[in-house]
């Protein structure tokens, strides 16, 4: 199921030094290169240890100084690893539901109307979230520039509105009929075909590809459906890109300093899915399904429902914060939807790639912005040097 990047037994265990924060009690270390290959080995010296060819550490007895490049791809963990292709969270079962439906999806007042009146709210909702991740936006595009990836778009009712917004989004589906429909309706708008991409596959299968690619991977109203939560859930991050610094600064000491509100959070999740509750079953199942014909039958399978606090806590332990979980109530006799403090019915989720996926960073460090600093004994700031021969 795993796959990856490979290490050395040595290597192994100096990572494992630096994630139990085990620091070394001697000046002396050893270096640690990087091959063209990735391979990372070992090479005994006296000089300070080298952690990849953009950064260097010292270690000196529980006080230490740090140099490393803004480049945070260096803290990416090497031992990562990815998902094959042959695991997959798709469910066969669901597939012939959906593609019955797969020329529905654009008729508004048919079977997926409660998904277009939904954008109402889930799409300010994806909007408002990102747009505190960034200091200014562009009016009228305000998620210019950012990538997102809607996973199980259907026919692309929320791919659209996503992409009128200025971000540039992959919509991805198992259902090849469902991608056409969605392709087809695309074409009719020439704005969308260049911020618009369509592809027909499951998440797993550009997990490779795409890795840490994403600033918003997008879930609505597709959980409910996956047969493995967790496999999904941690693919959803390996897209996700990781947190950066928002530039290069000189500090010692750095005990007392926020130096997270100098960062640009993780890639965001967005979730909205159906709570696993007796009442969920009654109104979501019994009455939409079997009684109302809101939803045909067949669509929903309750054992698959999820709770907000067994969301939360897969997601809290893969590598994924959440920020807010807030209730949505649909009127079937107004045909709109409307916030709630009510989460037994559906609700929506925002989640954060989380900052402590990465290594802590010590008091007393020091960043540096350029490659040749690094590198030339004579260009490490003399305080620095002062510092390592204490």
């Amino acid at each position: 199921m795993w796959g990856g990047r490979k290490l050395s037994s040595c290597g192994n265990r100096f990572l494992g030094v630096l994630r139990s924060r085990c620091w070394c009690t001697q000046a002396e270390g050893a270096r640690l290169s990087s091959s063209a290959e990735n391979q990372f080995s070992w090479t005994p010296q006296t000089n300070p240890w080298v952690f990849s060819e953009y950064s260097i550490m010292w270690f000196k007895s529980y006080r230490i100084t740090f140099a490393c490049l803004s480049r945070m791809k260096i803290y990416r963990y090497p031992w990562t690893r990815l998902y094959s292709t042959s695991q997959t969270t798709v469910d066969s079962s669901e597939i012939k539901t959906f593609l019955a439906l797969a020329h529905r999806w654009w008729d508004e007042q048919g079977v997926y109307a409660p998904l277009h009146s939904m954008n109402d709210l889930r799409v300010p909702f994806i909007r408002d979230n990102l747009l505190k991740t960034v200091a200014h936006h562009q009016p009228g595009k305000p998620l210019s520039g950012m990538k997102i990836l809607d996973v199980g778009c259907g026919g692309g009712l929320l791919t659209e509105p996503l992409g009128r917004l200025g971000a540039s989004v992959i919509g991805i589906d198992p259902v090849d009929e469902n991608i056409k429909t969605a392709q087809h309706h695309k074409s009719f708008d020439p704005v969308l075909e260049k911020r618009i991409e369509y592809r027909a596959c499951s998440l797993e299968e550009i997990v490779e590809e795409t890795a840490e690619t994403f600033d918003a991977v997008v879930a609505s109203e597709v959980i409910e459906h996956v047969i493995d939560l967790e496999t999904f859930i941690q693919c959803c991050y390996q897209v996700l890109k990781f947190s950066a610094y928002r530039g290069i600064f000189h500090i010692y000491d750095l005990t007392d300093f926020p130096y997270n509100q100098m960062k640009k959070p993780g890639g965001s999740l967005f979730i909205t899915t159906i709570n696993k509750t007796q009442l969920s079953y009654a109104l979501g199942i019994v009455f939409s399904e079997q009684i109302a014909g809101i939803v045909p039958k067949g669509t929903h399978t309750w054992e698959k429902f999820v709770s907000p606090e067994k969301l939360e806590s897969i997601l809290e332990s893969n590598g994924l914060s959440v920020h807010t979980v807030a209730g949505m109530l649909y009127s079937p006799f107004s045909g709109y939807w409307r916030w709630s403090e009510n989460t037994s019915l559906n609700y929506a989720a925002h989640a954060v790639k989380s900052t402590g996926q990465e290594p802590p960073v010590p008091a007393g460090f020091v960043f540096r912005g350029e490659a040749e600093e690094l590198h030339d004994k004579d260009s490490i700031n003399p305080g620095v040097q002062e510092e390592l021969k204490k």
